[in-house]
């Protein structure tokens, strides 16, 4: 990237909550800030979790939040439209159905349970039944009418394609009536994936054919940014105020999901770093902060007892003036976390050439090509 300004090299997804924060969304903005737009990306990752699959559910994990921080970076018309993931799995004996198809989860925005129920995959072994799981994704989940939204199902394993009482042929006339693309992830040799039919799997619906060595390890560059970045990350969880009776619970789980990824790698947890001062890092339904910057009338109407201990018996313009305190310390932290993250993105980049490495061709790097692919054709962009 050949700007150094702030904004430019780590995008507006980054900046832009920094100076939303101080001012709730129904007060007037200048055109100069970013808002979120009405357009929608939608997600769905199909998991193939029989007992092969273990080196693709490692990859998941590691490139989650790196897919998160690339569908955040699009643009509709210089807004930020808003990312919902959804997520199945199927071939796993444990599943009790006839057609070993499980979901997991409903579209959501809820980026720290989609994590959740990634971690929690487990494989074993089972039959695998591609059509089953693209169907059960189309006809079960709640997509989006409109043709201007970004609709993907990504689908990875490693058995023929054609497998299984339901036909895949079928299944893509259901996803071209709901405009909705289907990506095959072959796990394997690539020609030996198009004689097993995931390369037409995807063509039949508009989508693209990858394969990826789901065992290899995913390679980080460490860098001398990242323990800063969580230390930082870490912080900015002290900002969260819980206001109903799901605030305890979340608060905990997102403490959880930050373990998740710090063990597997701090590069992974900078990575989630930068996701969490993100527009579509939004907890709203149990953070206070949040649901100021939603409304600022929520704090007349909370129910004290779920407040912190310090908060509940404190008055209404007491509150008020907390929160304002909790976002400008929120402030201060994104705005490191932004800032170390420019440097971390800098080094990496300059690393890389060092090296003259390339982009590891696994998971993550093949769902963030075909979605900027695709986000382009429907009139999205990534600013640079």
């Amino acid at each position: 990237m050949k700007s150094f300004l702030l904004c430019t090299l780590i995008g507006s997804a980054l900046c832009t909550p920094i100076i939303e924060q101080v001012t709730p969304v129904h007060q007037n903005r200048t055109s100069s800030i970013a808002v979120k737009s009405k357009r929608k990306i939608q997600l769905v990752i199909l998991f193939d979790t029989s007992s092969s699959m273990d080196g693709l559910l490692n990859q998941a994990k590691s490139r989650l939040w790196e897919i998160v921080n690339e569908s955040g970076a699009l643009r509709y018309n210089g807004e930020i439209p808003s990312l919902e993931i959804a997520m199945y799995d199927y071939g796993n004996s444990g599943i009790q159905n006839s057609l070993f198809v499980r979901k997991q989860l409903e579209f959501t925005s809820d980026l720290d349970l989609v994590s959740q129920k990634l971690f929690a995959l487990r494989t074993n072994g089972g039959s695998e039944y591609c059509g089953a799981a693209i169907g059960d994704a189309l006809n079960q989940l709640e997509w989006s009418p409109d043709e201007r939204d970004l609709k993907m199902v990504y689908i990875a394993g490693n058995e023929p394609f054609n497998q299984g009482p339901v036909n895949y042929q079928e299944v893509c006339a259901i996803a071209k009536k709901k405009e909705v693309l289907v990506n095959t992830i072959y796990c394997g040799d690539h020609l030996q994936g198009i004689q097993e039919l995931w390369k037409d799997g995807a063509s039949c619906a508009q989508g693209d054919y990858f394969n990826i060595d789901a065992n290899r390890d995913v390679v980080f560059i460490p860098t001398p940014y990242d323990d800063r970045i969580n230390e930082f990350s870490m912080k900015i969880n002290r900002t969260y105020v819980q206001y109903n009776s799901m605030g305890m619970g979340r608060m905990q789980l997102q403490e959880s999901q930050d373990v998740n990824a710090e063990r597997l790698n701090s590069s992974v947890a900078a990575k989630r770093a930068k996701a969490k001062i993100s527009m579509n890092y939004n907890n709203s339904q149990w953070d206070l902060i949040d649901a100021y910057l939603a409304d600022s009338t929520v704090i007349n109407d909370i129910d004290h007892k779920y407040l912190p201990e310090a908060l509940k018996e404190k008055s209404d313009k007491e509150i008020h003036l907390y929160v304002k305190m909790k976002l400008k310390e929120r402030k201060h932290i994104q705005s490191e976390i932004a800032e170390l993250t420019l440097k971390r993105e800098a080094f990496i980049q300059k690393k890389k050439k060092e090296l003259n490495a390339n982009d590891e061709d696994d998971l993550g790097t093949a769902i963030n090509n075909s979605i900027l692919k695709k986000a382009i054709g429907l009139g999205f962009d990534k600013p640079e």
